[in-house]
């Protein structure tokens, strides 16, 4: 659930352009559950019937003949748009279906469109065994390499498994896949040694909701939540924009309507970037890599508390016992990992707290100029200069640090990357005068935060 969060690239499109739109047309016309593919039942999804439901053992003639619309019709009025208007598409193409319309295939081959294997048949898969799922997208790509004449870049399910992901993944060789919905922009899923590229596509600015509840009334309902989509894409720049459609909805008339009013919208107002994609694929690769890092949650325990254990001054404990919670990719980053820590360190007893900042060593005191304080105390109290105090200074410290441990029974914590020398020296003075249970709430707060600049150090 992590996604880019605050580190969300402000992406510069190829041409300057603020949204990438990716047009992608499923073709399943052909590959749906039907009896005369050696089906049990019939389809029921995605077609203008109200109700509709499978029918074991039963050919549903009506479904036949909508899906037949799609590949007969609504197909060509779709290529003549989009070729007419130049523009690149992407098809979603089940394998079994490109095999069964090969002038449909010869055309968008013609167009020049990315065709991505949308599996071997237009059935679910969420109760499919990971093995024959396996060997379905196998084959899936061997047919789709013998019907079109290469391999495909891409890949969507739809109808998908758990598995589908890790399976498409898996086969390394797929330049994207797509069966997610969970961002605006390209990412990169680490299966293995394969960084994978994920291209999320969408539910909702897309045609099926024509054959759902709740959904699209009018091509024009559909247009303006297009139009609607792209103004707030485009307000805030560098996004993505992928645009679902099927032959046998859209491609009715008073479906791509709508769909035509949003392109009209669009070619006016500038700023997109159509693009396949495979195009996009390329771009995301080449100009955002993934950049792979010891992530945390992967750790064993011995390795976590050697590399994270220091993070709390001398207590490795708050490590050992972050290491048993539910660690996942929302701990990959420093704050992710800092809150799992800060747990720890809040949930311990008062005395283990106690202990924690006793640890920590005096501001400039007889450990720093003994040279004998920890690597990450050495570098933070330098960056404030006070590795190199006066005379004056010095004394000066010395004596805040004695009155300050003889009150409170701590030495004084601050964050010292936050502070300059003056600063700290003021906030000394105006702390020894706090009574001890506020300074040791606040010393609470201060080791809370150098952790916190620690890990930043460490981790995104």
């Amino acid at each position: 659930m992590i996604g880019y969060g605050p580190r969300a690239p402000r992406v510069d499109w190829p041409g300057g352009a603020r949204v990438a739109i990716s047009l992608v047309l499923n073709y399943e016309e052909g590959g749906e559950n039907c009896l005369l593919h050696g089906d049990a039942q019939s389809e029921a999804f995605l077609a203008d019937i109200a109700g509709a439901a499978q029918w074991p053992g039963q050919r549903h003639w009506n479904m036949e003949s909508i899906y037949e619309y799609g590949a007969r019709a609504g197909f060509w009025r779709l290529h003549d748009l989009f070729t007419q208007r130049a523009l690149p598409v992407t098809i979603y193409g089940v394998a079994t279906a490109l095999a069964r319309n090969p002038e449909q295939v010869k055309a968008m081959k013609d167009a020049g469109w990315d065709i991505a294997s949308h599996g071997l048949k237009w059935v679910e898969h969420r109760d499919m065994p990971e093995a024959e799922e396996r060997a379905q997208i196998t084959e899936a790509i061997r047919l789709h390499t013998e019907v079109v004449g290469e391999p495909p870049r891409g890949w969507y399910t739809g109808r998908c498994s758990v598995n589908t992901v890790a399976l498409t993944a898996e086969t390394g060789q797929l330049d994207w896949i797509s069966d997610t919905y969970d961002d605006d922009l390209p990412y990169w899923l680490e299966v293995g040694e394969r960084d994978q590229l994920v291209i999320p596509y969408t539910l909702e600015a897309n045609d099926m909701r024509f054959a759902t509840a709740p959904g699209w009334v009018t091509g024009q309902d559909f247009g303006q939540y297009l139009i609607d989509s792209y103004e707030t894409l485009l307000a805030e720049g560098g996004r993505m924009f992928s645009i679902g459609l099927h032959n046998r909805l859209i491609g009715r008339p008073g479906k791509i309507a709508g769909l035509i009013r949003f392109l009209d919208h669009v070619a006016a107002k500038g700023g997109a970037w159509f693009a396949t994609r495979s195009q996009i694929a390329d771009f995301w690769a080449a100009t955002y890599p993934n950049q792979r890092y010891e992530r945390p949650s992967r750790m064993d325990r011995a390795t976590f508390v050697a590399k994270y254990g220091s993070i709390f001054e001398h207590s490795p404990w708050i490590a050992e016992r972050a290491h048993g919670l539910e660690l996942g990719p929302a701990h990959d980053t420093a704050v992710g990992l800092h809150n799992a820590l800060a747990r720890m360190f809040r949930s311990a007893s008062a005395e283990e707290r106690l202990g924690v900042l006793r640890a920590h060593p005096d501001l400039a005191g007889k450990l720093a100029q003994a040279k004998r304080l920890t690597a990450e105390s050495t570098n933070e109290q330098a960056s404030a200069g006070l590795d190199a105090l006066t005379d004056d200074e010095r004394t000066r410290f010395t004596q805040l640090n004695t009155a300050y441990v003889e009150k409170h029974g701590f030495p004084f914590i601050i964050a010292v990357r936050d502070n300059t020398k003056a600063s700290i020296l003021q906030a000394f003075e105006t702390r020894i005068a706090h009574d001890t249970d506020t300074e040791f709430a606040t010393a609470c707060r201060q080791v809370e935060r150098i952790a916190e600049i620690r890990l930043m150090d460490l981790l995104p």
